[in-house]
């Protein structure tokens, strides 16, 4: 997480972070926790790990804009994953892509950074 990063979310707009693993999703998503626990930020996490309950809240506040951040897996680039404005997308170096995911991401990239 960059300074970048809390920039977007000031200006109102969201970050989306893709990781390679489910468990480096998780370790992002807590470092994020204690980084911006002093401001009002939300932050969602999405992986084989969340729950249902907590998969349907992260969702719901990414489309109507509730959530300001969200980590996860590739789960990130599943179709009922809609952004309501999306101003940062940070991909993990170490990520790999097949071609399904590499036209998913092009779709999203032509207006964020």
């Amino acid at each position: 997480m960059t300074n970048k990063s809390f920039k977007t979310i000031i200006s109102g707009k969201q970050v989306a972070f893709l990781c390679p693993t489910t468990i480096l999703s998780n370790q992002h998503y807590e470092n994020a926790k204690t980084r911006f626990k002093n401001f009002p930020v939300n932050i969602g996490l999405l992986n084989r790990f969340t729950s249902p309950k907590e998969v349907t809240r992260v969702l719901n506040g990414l489309k109507d804009g509730t959530i300001d951040m969200v980590f996860g897996t590739h789960r990130l680039l599943s179709d009922d994953v809609k952004l309501k404005d999306l101003g940062l997308l940070v991909i993990d170096e170490e990520q790999r892509f097949g071609v399904a995911h590499k036209e998913k991401i092009k779709q999203l990239k032509n207006n964020v950074d």
